[in-house]
């Protein structure tokens, strides 16, 4: 099985339990890897037997800025969702990196996995 990854996907999110994260949108990037068969796609070197990435990230996207979500944790949950709803991914992983979270450190983030 072969992996595709896109990865520091950047958003403006509303996300977080402060006053102000409910009214100041914040960075977050998000990684995504899935499972993939790409030997027919190579093969053939057609974009229709490849997975459409670029859907991928636009319905992340578009999940991303349609709500407020508390806690990264919740949002990586339903960005994997929100993606088996829109494709036929079967397996995927999702990291969502709020990296302002904590002044003090590089970065916040969760990973998360889900299967159909």
């Amino acid at each position: 099985m072969d992996r595709l990854r896109v990865t520091g996907l950047a958003l403006s999110a509303s996300v977080g339990v402060h006053d102000w994260e409910t009214r100041v949108r914040q960075r977050i990037l998000v990684d995504l890897e899935w499972d993939t068969d790409a030997a027919h796609a190579a093969r053939h070197d057609a974009i229709a037997d490849a997975d459409d990435y670029s859907c991928v990230a636009r319905c992340v996207s578009a999940l991303v800025g349609s709500r407020h979500f508390n806690l990264i944790e919740s949002l990586a949950h339903a960005i994997a969702a929100e993606v088996f709803a829109q494709t036929s991914i079967r397996r995927i992983t999702v990291t969502v990196h709020k990296p302002d979270a904590v002044p003090t450190a590089r970065d916040t983030a969760i990973t998360v996995e889900r299967s159909r």
